[in-house]
């Protein structure tokens, strides 16, 4: 799964990473980043496509709430923050997301858990990113849903996994799709589902390091939260 996020850029620097997409959905979002720690729920700068006052449809940022609340969505449901990707073509949560409103999210790394005991009451938590330091976009899904008593509209999205890569593997079995440069624009368009992009990203081009056990705690956003650290000692029943 992917529970956790990290965007140690600002907004400018983030936004300018991924240039070719509008920015003004997002502006007013400046003060929120950088983010050290970010969790679901909270707002969280996304790519979609958009019409312009022209009409003309393109790749836009836009603010969203991390946690997938479809059209239909009623109060008790649940507000999944992960899509498994062999999921995504006919959950009912997903399927509608999936054929027409795709999204990228750029961050510049996430968080994963490693168990070291089988109950996994102690675990050791890791930094994953690029070894360039750049920012890169994860494949999601987004909806609209609108409040019927306050009619406020509200953008959500959820993040999709696929099984884990060689790197990854060896803390968990699952991790966030990963997506190419090259490969956004299809993500976003309106072709048939890309089904073939849901996959593992290659590990040499990630890193990932130790880090301290403040991540646990959504409200330690702080710059040392991604610092690495001196792991545990490897876990005795592997």
């Amino acid at each position: 799964m992917c529970g956790r996020v990290f965007v140690r850029s600002d907004l400018a620097t983030l936004m300018q990473a991924f240039a070719f997409a509008g920015r003004e959905g997002v502006l007013g979002m400046a003060n929120q980043f950088p983010r050290y720690n970010g969790a679901p729920s909270l707002e969280y700068p996304i790519i979609i496509m958009q019409a312009d006052r022209s009409g003309k449809v393109g790749p836009v940022f836009e603010s969203a709430s991390w946690g997938l609340k479809p059209a239909w969505w009623k109060a008790g449901m649940p507000t999944p923050i992960n899509a498994r990707c062999e999921d995504v073509a006919s959950k009912p949560m997903f399927r509608s997301a999936y054929r027409s409103t795709r999204c990228l999210i750029p961050i510049d790394g996430f968080f994963e858990w490693h168990k070291l005991d089988e109950k996994g009451k102690k675990k050791q938590p890791y930094a994953i990113a690029m070894k360039s330091g750049q920012p890169f976009a994860l494949a999601g899904l987004w909806e609209i849903w609108r409040d019927r008593e306050t009619d406020l509209q509200v953008r959500t999205f959820t993040i999709v996994t696929c099984a884990a890569n060689e790197i990854m593997a060896t803390i968990h079995d699952r991790m966030p799709v990963i997506l190419h440069e090259k490969d956004y624009q299809r993500w976003l368009s309106e072709e048939p589902p890309p089904h073939d992009l849901m996959t593992q990203f290659p590990s040499e081009l990630m890193t990932m390091w130790p880090i301290g056990p403040g991540v646990g705690n959504p409200r330690n956003d702080r710059p040392d939260i991604i610092e690495e650290i001196d792991p545990d000692p490897e876990p005795s029943f592997i």
